[in-house]
């Protein structure tokens, strides 16, 4: 049977800019696809392709994945207050 559950804990994220700094800090390869550039996130099943714009979330464990902006938006709401 399925049921229904919610997340018990919170993430860090931030937008991916583009900018060489975020780059260096996630280790993130850029690659021409011909029409624009595609950026590749090592994850611990390998590399994740992701786009300018999209989320670098933080697990609980200090993983790091990718998620495009319309879910991240859509699925996530700041935690006001923890700045």
């Amino acid at each position: 049977m399925i049921k229904e559950y919610r997340k018990k804990t919170t993430i860090k994220a931030e937008q991916f800019d583009g900018s060489v700094e975020m780059a260096k800090k996630y280790d993130i390869e850029r690659g021409d696809t011909g029409g624009g550039y595609e950026y590749y996130l090592p994850i611990n099943e390998g590399d994740m392709a992701f786009d300018e714009g999209d989320w670098i979330e933080t697990g609980i464990d200090g993983e790091h994945w990718a998620i495009d902006s319309d879910i991240f938006r859509r699925t996530y709401e700041e935690v006001k207050g923890n700045d």
